[in-house]
């Protein structure tokens, strides 16, 4: 019989029996539980004793405060703690070092898309919209007066190359003409982001204005509330948030909106030229076009300036180029091999690509911005010294760094699509 014995007490076997019984009866056992101590010999328990018959166990067994047994650890307790350690640690220590040599997935995507890709599918892919027919007129128009700036005074000793020349001369000024019909209704695109910020953002501060359900009365009992429909309240709420149009074209930012006007005064004065308004209308729209054509050009390369002076602090900080291109040089003058290249510094490396690359582009912005800047100032200023070659020498210089621009825009699209397939 097996119970908890209290010395000095008598009828501790009849209380034994009865809580051995009891804790056995949930199992279909009798007696047959956990024993908690054992009185054989009338001494003190020696621990709990789990019952192997038992489909409950305690949960937390411990071993008792009065415990006269002595566990003794030998060495080989220790002996496996420091085995599974250092196990864990060189696993660790190969997660760090070997993905430095599995091939980037990304890069070989690209690189094998890459060969895929030609020059004539990107430029497929400029023709079908009308921003990459407007620059492919652009170049094809400024090479034909670039080619009349050099055949101008040959014209006088071939006579016979006159009526060419003045075919050539229709061309261009066709070509133009054509650009200007393709580039109308380009208002819309600030006008759609300037009404998507007329919505504003949801869970604002607005809906909070909504007015408490009003009581509707219920008998004599009491009243309770008559809360609105879902679809009313949601109305309701969309029109607290929306703000009315004028205030969202007061509050939109500066270049949207000065892209907006110069968009709509250009397509006032094609539609001029296409004769639907009078001339002195057109020549004003022309000439206010003119005007926001600098403006904007002016603040694009306010723009440009502030992105590359970031791109510049980042790299005499040497957060991104400064420390990396001296660990770069290291490894390189130590011979590190591809395979041997930490993963740190291939992030690096490709980081520097990156802000080299940027650095690249914004070059090229800026100097296609000072391009326009050059030509739209003897429109404005009415400078007749040189105009004629030096808008046409800026207007083609424009147009090939604006196609460069756009062609790599596509290039990565189409690089996109097909590392994705």
């Amino acid at each position: 019989m097996s119970g908890i014995s209290f010395p000095g007490n008598d009828d501790s076997s009849d209380n034994d029996y009865a809580f051995a019984n009891a804790s056995g009866a949930g199992n279909g056992f009798p007696g047959q539980g956990f024993q908690v101590g054992s009185t054989s010999g009338g001494g003190a328990s020696s621990g709990f004793q789990i019952n192997p018959l038992s489909s409950h166990p305690p949960r937390t067994p411990r071993s008792s405060i009065i415990s006269s047994s002595t566990y003794v650890y030998g060495a080989s307790v220790y002996e496996d703690a420091p085995s599974h350690a250092m196990a864990e640690k060189v696993e660790v220590t190969e997660d760090i070092y070997d993905p430095a040599d599995e091939p980037d997935d990304d890069n070989v995507h690209t690189s094998a898309a890459a060969k895929h890709i030609r020059r004539e599918d990107v430029w497929r892919e400029m023709i079908v919209t009308s921003d990459g027919r407007d620059k492919a007129f652009k170049l094809i128009q400024y090479t034909i007066r670039t080619y009349l700036l050099f055949h101008n005074p040959l014209v006088s000793r071939m006579r016979w190359k006159a009526p060419w020349v003045k075919r050539l001369e229709d061309t261009a000024s066709g070509l133009s003409f054509s650009r200007k019909t393709l580039l109308l209704f380009n208002w819309l695109a600030p006008l759609t982001t300037i009404m998507s910020a007329q919505q504003a953002v949801p869970f604002s501060s607005d809906s909070s204005r909504l007015a408490a359900p009003p009581l509707k009365e219920k008998g004599v009992a009491g009243a309770y509330p008559d809360y609105p429909s879902r679809a009313k309240t949601a109305a309701k709420s969309a029109a607290l948030r929306t703000k009315p149009f004028l205030h969202a074209l007061l509050y939109a930012p500066p270049p949207v909106l000065l892209e907006l006007v110069h968009s709509m005064a250009d397509d006032a004065a094609t539609f001029a030229r296409l004769g639907l308004f009078s001339q002195k209308f057109g020549d004003r729209a022309g000439r206010f076009s003119d005007w926001c054509w600098l403006f904007a050009t002016l603040a694009g390369l306010v723009e440009n300036a502030v992105e590359r002076n970031v791109i510049v602090s980042l790299k005499d900080e040497g957060e991104s180029c400064g420390a990396v291109q001296g660990r770069l040089y290291a490894e390189s003058m130590s011979g590190t091999t591809a395979r041997s290249l930490p993963r740190a510094s291939k992030h690096d490396e490709r980081e520097l690509g990156r802000l080299d690359k940027r650095d690249y582009w914004l070059t090229i912005t800026r100097t296609k911005l000072l391009m326009d800047l050059i030509f739209v100032s003897y429109d404005i200023f009415r400078v007749k010294r040189g105009k004629k070659s030096v808008q046409t020498f800026a207007g083609l210089t424009s147009g090939v760094l604006s196609s460069m621009k756009l062609f790599d825009r596509h290039r990565g699209h189409l690089l996109k699509k097909a590392s994705s397939m």
